[in-house]
């Protein structure tokens, strides 16, 4: 068996269409963790995340994620939604809910936004009703949920997975 040998920087995954995800954020608390949803974003070849809030990037977290992902501010997320929705975006909500899906096994549409809430309190009771479906990652241990930011990108790392050419 040869040895292992350390490829820095290996060139990006070829896709044969741009992806059509895009990912939408409640107000958060940390801006670290926009920053690394943005980095998480970059290497998954996504390239839209609208933020409300006031949102600013850590540039040293989110590396190249913060020229490659075109970043759209909002002062709050229902506006968003509607947009989203009327332009044909089915609404997927990052959030334990009843009826929720199992990440595991759910098929996501090419064409949707996926919608995380606050670190917090999660989506309110009035942003989930614009939601079209709900997912949630299966947590095997405490405590209850993982972070906003390693939730987006298991989220984004699925879709991409369910859609590997794009």
């Amino acid at each position: 068996m040869e040895p292992f040998e350390h490829l820095r920087h290996k060139p990006p995954t070829a896709i044969e269409r741009p992806r059509e995800l895009i990912i939408v954020c409640a107000p958060l608390r940390s801006n670290v963790n926009l920053s690394n949803m943005l980095r998480t974003a970059g290497c998954c070849g996504i390239s839209r995340v609208v933020a409300c809030g006031n949102p600013s990037i850590h540039k040293s977290i989110a590396r190249d994620g913060a020229e490659q992902v075109q970043l759209e501010v909002h002062r709050t997320l229902e506006p968003v939604l509607k947009e989203l929705k009327a332009e044909g975006y089915p609404l997927i909500g990052l959030e334990q809910t009843t009826g929720a899906h199992n990440l595991h096994t759910y098929s996501f549409p090419r064409k949707a936004a996926l919608v995380l809430g606050n670190e917090r309190t999660g989506l309110t009771e009035d942003q989930l009703r614009w939601m079209d479906a709900c997912v949630e990652i299966p947590v095997y241990g405490l405590p209850f949920s993982y972070n906003v930011a390693t939730s987006a990108a298991l989220a984004m790392y699925e879709y991409c997975r369910q859609y590997p050419q794009g």
